[in-house]
C-alpha cells in the first residue's frame, strides 16, 4: 500500500492496511476491500505462489520498491520479501474470530461454534456474510479446498484419499470445489505441479 488505506476481508481473514502496509495473495485467492475516504493507491507485484504464505507484514520504504518495480518488478519483488516484517493480527470481533477458526479447522461444527459464544446461528451466517461477502459454510468450503489444493501438489495421494482427508463427502466433492476455485480440474493441477502418478 503506497497511500490512504482499505479493509480486507478474504480468505485469509480481515485487514485494515495503511500505507508502507503488504498484504501477501496466494493464487486463486478472493478478498472483498472496503476503501476509506482517501481511496489508496496500491502497487501489485506477482510472487510465485510458493514464496508466500497468508501473510500482512509492513515494509519501511515502499518508494524505494516502487522505484525498483519501474525498472524490474521481479527484483522488486524479491526486495520485497527481503525487507517484510510481519504484522501479528489479531482478531478484533466475531466474524475475525470464527474466519480465523474455520481456517484452523474446516471441519469446525457452526452449530457448536455459535452456542459457545452465545450466538444464534442463523445470526453469525448473516453477520459473516456482510463483512466477508460469503457465508460461514461458503468459507469452510473454500478452507477445505485450499487445505486440497496444497495436498494435491505436493503429495501423490489417491484423490480419494486427499479428499478424505480435508474434509470433504467423496473425491467428486472436492473435484467439483477444486474446479469451481481454480477452474481445472485436480488432475491438471497435479499434473502442472508435477505431482501426477
Amino acid at each position: 500500500m503506497l497511500s490512504g488505506g482499505y479493509v480486507e476481508a478474504g480468505d485469509t481473514g480481515r485487514h485494515a492496511v495503511e500505507a508502507g502496509d503488504v498484504l501477501l495473495h496466494r493464487a486463486w485467492e478472493s478478498h472483498l476491500d472496503r476503501f476509506d475516504g482517501r481511496g489508496a493507491e496500491v502497487l501489485v507485484l506477482p510472487i510465485a505462489d510458493r514464496d508466500t504464505a497468508p501473510l500482512i507484514g509492513r515494509i519501511a520504504d515502499p518508494d524505494a520498491i516502487v522505484r525498483l518495480a519501474e525498472q524490474d518488478r521481479v527484483t522488486a519483488a524479491r526486495r520485497l520479501l527481503a525487507e517484510l516484517t510481519p504484522r501479528p493480527t489479531t482478531p478484533a470481533d466475531w466474524p475475525e474470530l470464527l474466519a480465523r477458526a474455520l481456517r484452523d479447522d474446516p471441519d469446525l461444527s457452526l452449530t457448536l461454534w455459535a452456542d459457545h459464544l452465545g450466538l444464534h446461528r442463523g445470526s453469525i451466517s448473516r453477520g459473516f456474510r456482510q463483512i466477508f461477502g460469503v457465508t460461514p459454510v461458503a468459507f469452510r468450503l473454500v478452507q477445505r479446498t485450499r487445505r486440497a489444493l496444497g495436498a494435491l501438489q505436493a503429495s501423490a495421494d489417491p484423490l480419494s484419499a486427499i479428499a478424505y482427508d480435508c474434509g470433504f463427502a467423496d473425491q467428486a466433492h472436492m473435484s467439483r470445489a477444486v474446479r469451481g476455485l481454480t477452474k481445472a480440474t485436480p488432475t491438471e493441477l497435479r499434473r502442472a505441479a508435477g505431482t501426477a502418478l
